[in-house]
Order: C-alpha cells, then structure tokens, then sequence
C-alpha cells in the first residue's frame, strides 16, 4: 500500500479474507473461468480487481483475469488514466468505445434521474462483449451497502423484498455475474483505496444530480448507523437468513394447504 503501515496492512487483509469468504460461499469462481472484471475507474471497481489479482496468487484454482472498461464518451473523461494504470499492474485489459453519454443525455430529460438508463445500456455493452470473448464470469464490483440500499429502493419504491445477489444469471442466461465485494462496507472500501492511492475517475453524468432516490436512502442508512452502529451489517445478515414462510408471498410458501399437524 501507498502507506506501509500494520494498520492498513490489516485492512488489506481483512478485505481480501471477506472477498475470500463471498466467493467461497457462493462458489463464485472456479477452476478454468475467464473473469471479466468491469472496472469503471470509481473506488469500488478498483478495489475489486485489486483483491481479486492478490487472490488469484493464492488461490487453490487457476482462473485468468480481464479488466473492461467501457469509456461511454463523458466529455474530460481522462482516457489515459485506465490503461496507464493497468499496464503498470500487468493485467491484460480491453477498453469498450461507445457514446452511451449523448444517447443518455438526449433522451433522459434535464433534472432527471439518469442512472438507470445509464445503466442498462452500460450492461448490455458489457454483456455484448463478454459474449465474444470466452467469458465465464462477469465481476461487478457492488459492495455490502449498495446491496443493503437497493433492498430499501424496491422497498420503498417497486414495492418489492428484492436486493442484489451475490451471484445470478443475466435476464437471458447467458452470463453469470458475481460480485465479490458484498460482504465488504463501503466506508472500508474507501479506507482501502486510498491508501492505495487508486487514480479515481468521478463520473460526471450522473454526479450533478444530488437527489437521487439513492443518495436519500443512503442518508437514511447512515443516520441509522450512527444512531446503531452496526445495523447495516444486521440488515445484511436478515438477507442471508431469509425466513419464507414468515412472509406472505404465495409463490415461497403454499399457504393454502397449511393444516394442523396429525395428533
């Protein structure tokens, strides 16, 4: 790390043992894959190829790793800054071009949120080349918060007890997609990158716009974690402990051929 320190040494550790972990329980990578690592040139992308290139030197299976960055046409976007830095890490990598930024601007109106067209088009560019080159995983790099704040966004918005997996199949079954960090904080991800001094790209479509639904529930959640330090990790947990029949959706639990038990 930038700052050889034992303290940050430990985080290193501590980051790489809960990626480790995640990728243990949900069997994640195997022996063989190709993994296509999405590096958008924010914190959380970098610190995802950084703990996977220090776990494929240890690991019990021999994977191969790709970083994709897909350069979507931002203007100021600082082309040189991704390729400079994975050369200088030796890790084979492959830029996208494509003007996902007029098609956005054009069509998202002006104030509105734009992330979610933003998006799918940034996945599809991602899917559409993964599917050419022998990929077997696809490694995004969403960490513990983000999956614990999309549960509050289809909460309080769709209307649905749905967040983020760990691992799944893409809408057309082609890609399974995985993600490393879900067991990683955020506020530890930033710790680590920079003390690693990561040469961090802003994204500047979509960082003028403060009042995303997002960036409230992430308010919440943080205002929560003062209060309580430690519910986030708690509501995480309540995902991986998942009760059905405590619920009332009828497609987990046949509800109407409950009877008593036999006496």
């Amino acid at each position: 790390m930038r700052r050889d320190s034992a303290t940050h040494k430990r985080l290193g550790a501590a980051l790489r043992g809960l990626a480790g972990k995640a990728i243990a329980d949900y069997r994640m990578i195997e022996a063989g894959d190709r993994v296509m690592v999405c590096l958008s040139g924010g914190k959380d992308s970098y610190t995802l190829l950084d703990l996977l290139l220090s776990l494929k030197r240890s690991a019990p299976v021999e994977f191969e790793l790709l970083a994709v960055n897909l350069d979507q046409k931002q203007p100021g976007f600082p082309a040189r800054v991704l390729p400079d830095y994975l050369r200088s890490r030796g890790v084979p990598y492959h830029v996208i071009e494509q003007d996902t930024y007029r098609v956005v601007k054009r069509l998202i109106p002006e104030g509105r949120t734009m992330c979610s067209l933003c998006s799918r088009m940034r996945r599809g560019a991602l899917y559409r080349y993964a599917a050419g080159q022998g990929i077997t995983k696809i490694a995004l790099g969403h960490h513990r918060d983000d999956i614990v704040e999309t549960l509050f966004l289809n909460l309080f918005h769709g209307g649905r007890l749905k967040a983020m997996a760990p691992k799944f199949r893409s809408d057309d079954g082609r890609h399974v997609v995985i993600r490393p960090l879900a067991y990683i904080a955020e506020r530890d991800i930033a710790r680590y990158a920079r003390a690693r001094g990561f040469p961090i790209i802003p994204c500047k479509l979509c960082g003028s716009q403060p009042n995303l639904q997002r960036a409230a529930v992430k308010r919440m959640l943080a205002s929560w974690e003062r209060e309580q330090p430690g519910r986030t990790e708690s509501i995480f947990s309540a995902l991986r402990h998942v009760e059905p029949t405590q619920l009332a959706d009828l497609r987990l639990f046949d509800f109407a051929a409950l009877q008593p038990a036999p006496r």
